[in-house]
This record gives structure tokens, C-alpha cells and sequence, in this order.
């Protein structure tokens, strides 16, 4: 997917509090660099807002970058708690009506373990979608996006033009895609350093 490039400009490290676009869920977002902070990340919540813990030599678009995978990463915690299969039909529904003035009425809305290779899937001719258990804990706009993905579906098949155009009106298509892409390549990787506090 197309990515904006991110100016980075050279400044001198400081360990000031520096404040930060807000997050996604409307929280104000508050980035910290610290000189003692070497390699590691971490972010938290303070009231409303979010504090994320940086090492002061990060560049502007690193910064950027870790901002994004700790909000994400917060939102998923924060997320935890499971759909069930009539939670996640009921979503559908409320997110058909939305985004797709209801025109998506599948028969059955469900997740399922068996689906290691692809998020979601469905059967038009059946009404049915099947949503992938990996998802489970995941960001809710994310869980979203793929609901909206496979509901759309049931409209038009393929991945043509009149396709992404359904899906034009969900505002974190990109978010969401940019987030699934990111999690099958850490997937890829041999070892990934996971962020820890100090």
C-alpha cells in the first residue's frame, strides 16, 4: 500500500516532554525522549492522554513509526476481550448499515481456527463469513476493516475497482491495511526485538 513519506529532520536529542498528534482514539498523544533510553519503546496511558518513551537520538520519522506500532499496540491490549460469533454478526450488521446502507445481510457471521493464511473469508452463495482467530485482540478498527472487507464481498467479487470503492467511506481502510501488513511481516522475520521498558 502507498505510504507518506515522513520528512525526517536532524535535531539535537532532548529529554523534554514533546507533544505529539493525537491518537487514535482521541487521546492526546505526548512523546518523551530520554538520553538514558538506548534501543527501547514503551508508551502508557496518563488520564487522557498517552505517553510513548523514546530514545532522545530517534529521528522524526522514527518517532513517527513508534508512535504508530504503540498506539496500535495499546489499542490491542486495551481491546482484549473476545467477540463472540453473535457479537461479531451484530457488528457486521451495524457496520453494513454504516458504510454499505445495509445492503450486506450475511446468513452467519463467525470465527473459526482454520484460517492460518488469510484474515477473512466468505461464501456469497451461502450468506457466510469467517473471520480468522488471529484477529481476536487485535485493534477494533482493524477487526472492523476485515468484517467491512468480506461484507463487501458479498456485494462484489474480485478486487476490482468497484470493489475498493465500497470501501472507500470506512476512514481507516489504509490504518487497517498498513497494520495487517505490518503484522504478516514481522511474522517473516528470523527474530524481532520485542520493546520492553527500562
Amino acid at each position: 500500500m502507498p505510504v507518506d513519506p515522513l520528512h525526517s529532520a536532524a535535531r539535537p536529542p532532548r529529554s523534554a516532554p514533546s507533544p505529539h498528534s493525537r491518537g487514535p482514539e482521541n487521546h492526546a498523544v505526548e512523546v518523551r525522549r530520554s538520553a538514558r533510553r538506548r534501543r527501547t519503546v514503551s508508551a502508557y496511558r496518563e488520564g487522557d492522554r498517552t505517553v510513548v518513551l523514546i530514545p532522545a537520538r530517534m529521528s522524526d520519522a522514527e518517532e513517527q513509526r513508534w508512535v504508530t506500532v504503540m498506539l496500535d499496540k495499546l489499542a490491542a491490549q486495551e481491546s482484549r476481550r473476545m467477540l463472540g460469533d453473535a457479537e461479531l454478526a451484530e457488528r457486521a450488521g451495524r457496520l453494513s448499515e454504516q458504510y454499505l446502507d445495509g445492503r450486506a445481510r450475511p446468513d452467519s457471521v463467525r470465527w473459526v481456527t482454520n484460517q492460518n493464511t488469510r484474515w477473512g473469508s466468505c461464501t456469497p452463495a451461502e450468506g457466510s463469513i469467517r473471520l480468522s482467530h488471529r484477529l481476536q485482540g487485535m485493534p477494533e478498527y482493524v477487526v472492523d476493516y476485515v468484517l467491512l472487507h468480506e461484507l463487501a464481498h458479498l456485494l462484489v467479487p474480485g478486487h476490482g475497482p468497484a470493489f475498493w470503492r465500497l470501501l472507500e467511506a470506512y476512514p481507516r481502510t489504509e490504518r487497517a491495511r498498513g497494520y495487517l501488513e505490518g503484522v504478516v511481516a514481522a511474522e517473516r522475520l528470523p527474530h524481532l526485538p520485542a520493546a520492553r521498558s527500562e
